[in-house]
């Protein structure tokens, strides 16, 4: 615990200052490196969080012998190739969600990190979420079972713009993205893989080129169910509402936030050090790092849910 764990970040956007406010809380952890695309921009959060590098250039910073690990906040279609250059450079690896958009990039970051051995791990939040943690350890006790996962996640997207209103550089997308975060969850909190999947879609954007509306139905081996309805058009509440339906309750999950099937709020302050999903998700990396032990939302561990989005990507064909 004497040494820091220093830190790169990749993407200083909407979500890579989430990441960085989160690592300021975090006893042990020196951000050194700022990555970005457009350098003042990069040069005003490595100020602002006292990075002493700036780069254009991800491999600039990975060749950093004061470079621990990296976080990787950039586009979706750069995350497994950046993956796999961090780890061969030596470097431990947190990648935002999706780890990929091709299962094969997927199995290859498998793959690598099999090879170096470094700690590497997807920004699977809902793993993290005091909600979701709370649920998932009615499941582990034996105090409740999943019956089925009732899951919307909308949003208002219908110009390419980030969650600040800023222009994006790249086009998000539902099922590699959004629905990863579901997909994902409903495997690790019923405990068990999807054996049925599938999925329809609506028209595509005629710019965007990306369908604006989702729906998939999965079913787990032991015989659990999820419906997720996802969609850009939605003017209206936006974000990923999670209503768990179970043998002994209902909970109903919003981001960090639980309430019962009454909408009365349960109290989940006590779950875990802190109420913020994505500091608790950096906490769990930095704690692998440091112990040497694979991390939850390993990449080994989510790889599951992206050979589930590959299977349901073949069937929208």
């Amino acid at each position: 615990m004497t040494q820091p764990i220093r830190i790169a970040l990749a993407g200083p956007g909407a979500f890579g200052i989430k990441h960085l406010d989160a690592l300021k809380l975090i006893d042990g952890v020196e951000i050194v490196s700022i990555i970005g695309r457009e350098l003042p921009k990069a040069q005003e959060v490595a100020t602002k969080y006292g990075a002493k590098h700036v780069t254009t250039n991800l491999d600039e910073a990975l060749a950093r012998p004061d470079v621990d690990a990296v976080i990787l906040c950039t586009p979706t279609q750069m995350h497994a190739a950046q993956s796999i250059s961090a780890l061969k450079a030596g470097k431990h690896v947190q990648v935002e969600i999706p780890l990929c958009d091709k299962l094969a990039d997927g199995r290859a970051v498998v793959e690598t990190q099999k090879a170096t051995g470094k700690v590497a791990m997807v920004g699977h939040t809902r793993r993290f979420n005091p909600s979701h943690q709370f649920v998932h350890k009615k499941v582990r006790a034996g105090e409740f079972h999943i019956q089925q996962m009732d899951v919307q996640t909308y949003f208002f997207r219908r110009t390419n713009m980030n969650a600040l209103g800023q222009p994006r550089s790249w086009t998000d997308h539902l099922l590699w993205h959004h629905a990863a975060h579901t997909v994902d969850l409903f495997q690790y909190q019923t405990r068990s893989r999807v054996v049925k999947a599938n999925a329809i879609q609506g028209p595509v954007h005629p710019t965007l080129g990306i369908a604006m509306d989702m729906s998939i139905q999965l079913q787990a081996e032991n015989g659990a169910i999820c419906t997720l309805s996802l969609s850009f058009n939605n003017d209206g509440p936006l974000g990923t509402f999670f209503r768990y339906i179970g043998d002994t309750a209902t909970y109903i999950a919003r981001y960090d936030d639980l309430f019962n099937g009454k909408d009365e709020k349960i109290d989940v302050s006590k779950v875990d050090v802190s109420m913020n999903g994505i500091e608790l998700q950096d906490r769990e990396f930095i704690a692998a790092i440091r112990e040497g032990r694979e991390p939850n939302a390993s990449v080994a561990k989510v790889l599951p849910c992206y050979e589930v989005l590959d299977q349901l990507e073949k069937q929208l064909g």
